[in-house]
């Protein structure tokens, strides 16, 4: 017998799970960032981060399918943020570079779950 799953709580969804990982990561990789980043790009990227999480979670607690749907969207919109703001450090040359493909290697990785996820939730297309 093949059972899916049971998922009662955003904290069952490995995509969420994953999506802490990075953030976490974001967060270690822009430690040794520069003191004048403070408010800057260091800011901007672990709000981004943590954006992805957050959306889940909540997009998980709303009401309706639709509404998750809307979430999800927004989760990978920050993610897609956090690439870009990930390659402007790298041309920056601010943190290490292993800590910053860490942070990519998750991000990719959570794109693909969040469109995944996205496709199985939407309707079928007329």
């Amino acid at each position: 017998m093949n059972r899916e799953p049971v998922i009662r709580s955003f904290r069952d969804l490995e995509v969420w799970n994953v999506s802490i990982d990075l953030s976490v990561a974001i967060y270690d990789f822009t430690r040794p960032f520069p003191a004048d980043e403070l408010y800057g790009l260091r800011s901007q990227l672990r709000r981004c981060g943590v954006s992805i999480p957050s959306n889940i979670a909540e997009g998980r607690g709303r009401r309706s399918r639709g509404e998750f749907l809307h979430f999800l969207g927004i989760a990978r919109g920050s993610n897609n943020e956090v690439q870009t703001q990930l390659e402007i450090a790298r041309r920056l040359e601010y943190g290490s570079e292993p800590d910053r493909l860490k942070c990519l290697t998750l991000s990719t990785q959570v794109a693909k779950m969040l469109t995944s996820l996205i496709n199985v939730l939407s309707p079928p297309k007329p």
